[in-house]
């Protein structure tokens, strides 16, 4: 059996958030967003517009795998092999998009869609594990250690692909090379290098999961549903967990939307160079870090929920904030409260659902991939309503405000828990 707290399989855990957040980063937040942009112009629609459609089609794909993919790797009591599985097809993805190109805008659109599927069906996993190797009073640590050793790893990978962009004759790019846009595409290839090199690292010694088998006959699939029903079910029984996941789903909305539709608004509604908004990104992940381990400072003094009610509110005013902002210096002072604040409120919210979920639960990676198809359906939802309201009313600025009525209701929700057991009181 799995011993838990064991030094070694912690920090393996946490690797796999250092060797994911490149992807992130570098292709979900910064560089492969404004490409895309550059690439996209001769459509029909707005090349922002189209972005956002496509992160709301990837959003939905994965809320249709996760519940699926979660309970038949609880049937099957492997959850490390199903995250083995998605990271490497996150890696084919980030691999083919070196190929992005004007011309091959389709192979573009299939490649991004595949990498962002499996990046995220392999976070269910990684999540899934957490309960299975450590004790309930190390959830809110490790989880903010998981997210900060991600933000830093994920601004190495940056640094590095920035310098390449900048400087790319430091790299022996010649004018042919830099014109056809080589230099950045091969970012996105050094993502799926770095990617799947620390990964590595991680599934050499994370337990395979075996531990939580699911004692069935028949076909896994069938066992899968069976534990898809079963997960529902106890979700749904547990008043404090259905409280807590109908305020993530809202708060959440907010959250994901404004991180995955940023670096647009930056470029569309306030003028930033490309340049400019990949070294605000590049500032906002070692802000992130920083915040990620304060929320848990802040957790420990005051409790998950009172410190997710902190959150929450603060992003309340980001987003009032975030609508008046027109000029350069205003988005600086946007990014560095959007910093501190989204890496506390990610990582606090999967320790608390952790913690939320009953003592004596084994199927992980089912309660789990309903935690991610939450957070996927609020983003399908999110960045549908973003791009619909900005192609209806020409701008950005109005979709910030849906987004600010996602964090009331959410802020909302988390008031309105009861106390109760959990697993260890979550406060």
């Amino acid at each position: 059996m799995q011993t838990k707290n064991n030094p070694q399989t912690l920090w393996a855990w946490c690797m796999y958030d250092w060797a994911n957040s490149a992807y992130s980063l570098t292709i979900t937040s910064a560089i492969f967003p404004t490409y895309f942009l550059a690439i996209a112009t001769d459509g029909a629609i707005s090349s922002s517009v189209l972005y956002a459609f496509i992160v709301s089609f990837s959003a939905l794909l994965i809320a249709v795998l996760n519940p699926l993919i979660g309970s038949l790797a609880d049937a099957l009591g492997r959850q490390k092999t199903f995250m083995r599985v998605f990271c490497y097809l996150g890696v084919l993805g980030c691999f083919l998009l070196f190929f992005a190109t004007k011309v091959y805008i389709v192979l573009t659109v299939g490649a991004f869609i595949l990498s962002s599927v499996a990046y995220s069906c392999s976070i269910v996993f990684c999540n899934a594990i957490l309960p299975a190797i450590a004790t309930e009073d190390k959830f809110d640590s490790i989880s903010a250690k998981g997210f900060a050793l991600g933000y830093v790893g994920g601004v190495l990978m940056l640094g590095l692909n920035i310098l390449m962009i900048e400087m790319p004759h430091w790299f022996f790019f010649t004018e042919a090379m830099i014109q056809a846009d080589i230099h950045i595409r091969i970012s996105f290839l050094l993502v799926g290098v770095w990617w799947l090199v620390f990964a590595e690292y991680a599934f050499a010694y994370l337990p395979a999961g075996a531990q939580n088998r699911v004692a069935g006959k028949g076909n896994a699939f069938v066992q899968g549903y069976i534990e898809l029903m079963k997960a529902g079910k106890a979700l749904w029984g547990q008043a404090r967990l259905r409280t807590f996941l109908i305020s993530f789903f809202f708060y959440n909305m907010g959250l994901m939307t404004i991180m995955q539709l940023a670096t647009p608004f930056g470029k569309e509604e306030v003028g930033l160079s490309q340049a400019t908004l990949i070294k605000i990104v590049f500032v906002l992940q070692i802000l992130g870090a920083l915040g990620a381990l304060l929320f848990s400072f802040i957790s420990k003094k005051w409790g998950n929920v009172p410190a997710l009610r902190l959150g929450v509110f603060l992003w309340v005013f980001i987003c009032l904030y975030a609508y008046t902002v027109r000029t350069e210096a205003q988005f600086y002072i946007l990014a560095f409260c959007v910093g501190l604040v989204m890496g506390g409120l990610q990582a606090l919210s999967r320790a608390t659902f952790a913690k939320t979920l009953p003592a004596e639960t084994t199927e992980t990676a089912s309660f789990f991939s309903f935690f991610d198809t939450t957070a996927q359906i609020g983003i399908v939802l999110g960045t549908f309503l973003y791009g619909f309201i900005q192609a209806l009313t020409g701008s950005m600025r109005n979709s910030i405000l849906v987004l600010t009525s996602f964090f009331i209701i959410g802020l909302i929700g988390l008031f309105s828990m009861r106390e109760g057991t959990g697993r260890l009181g979550n406060r």
